[in-house]
């Protein structure tokens, strides 16, 4: 069984000012144990060592993506698995978008690792075009998007939750003009055919279980929501165990956002 987690760090696991999370990081990640791992919010891990000097803590190979506008992502990978092929999609993200091709036993695996656009949902709905592009441009049929996609699920009804935020957050969420719930970001990506792992795999099991923001670090800006995702082509989809959100431990103030983890067969 591989293990994919994604996970968005905030700010590099440090604080301005504040405290350093990242031994509570690598905490989580080693006991995880991912074998493939996406990360978002690397600030300063382009610099000084620091991206090798983590994946070496936690005995991964790291490949990552710098930003020009926000914040560097990476894709982490553990031997004995192999990468065939790395790069980084080159469009104007405002964080990046990091292209992995792993070796397995039933053939190459793309991980597309993004961050999505915080504050747009227009830009979102720009830059999840761009990654259905390089799903359709993937080597074979087991692709699988990770990351913090700052996006909604169109299958659930916000209103409520989003009421209770501050106009300044809520907004975030809503669309230019006429006010309503923007989940198009997702709803594009879905109609691109990708499979969302987690109601995928936990049917019947109830929404919150799935919020992967806010953590009891914090998150001011954040009501109860899934803005992390692991969407996967369908033929990868088939050969998923099981989709979970990693809670409790270290995981509960290692960040503001919870770790995302699906188990595949392959």
């Amino acid at each position: 069984m591989l293990r994919l987690m994604t996970w968005n760090i905030r700010t590099g696991g440090r604080d301005r000012g504040g405290s350093d999370r990242l031994d509570r990081v690598v905490q989580v990640v080693e006991e995880q144990a991912p074998d493939v791992l996406a990360l978002q919010e690397l600030r300063g891990f382009d610099r000084d060592g620091l991206m090798a000097a983590v994946a070496d803590r936690v005995r991964m190979t790291p490949h990552l993506a710098r930003s020009c506008f926000g914040q560097p992502v990476a894709v982490l990978v553990r031997p004995p698995y192999r990468v065939v092929d790395a790069g980084t999609l080159r469009r104007p993200f405002h964080h990046a978008a990091a292209r992995v091709v792993v070796d397995t036993p039933a053939g190459p695996l793309t991980v597309l690792g993004t961050h999505l656009h915080p504050y747009s949902g227009g830009r979102r709905r720009m830059e999840v075009d761009w990654l259905a592009a390089a799903v359709r441009r993937s080597r074979g049929p087991l692709t699988l998007l990770a990351g913090d996609l700052n996006s909604l699920d169109p299958a659930v009804d916000h209103t409520a939750r989003l009421a209770g935020m501050p106009i300044l957050y809520r907004r975030r969420h809503l669309r230019r003009g006429g006010g309503t719930v923007d989940t198009r970001a997702i709803a594009r990506l879905l109609a691109a055919d990708l499979v969302d792992l987690w109601p995928a795999c936990n049917v019947g099991v109830p929404e919150p279980d799935g919020h992967t923001v806010p953590t009891r670090f914090g998150g001011a800006e954040f009501a109860g929501m899934r803005l992390d995702y692991l969407l996967a082509t369908r033929a990868l989809a088939e050969r998923v165990g099981d989709c979970r959100v990693i809670r409790g431990g270290a995981a509960d103030t290692a960040s503001d956002h919870y770790p995302l983890l699906a188990t595949i067969d392959l």
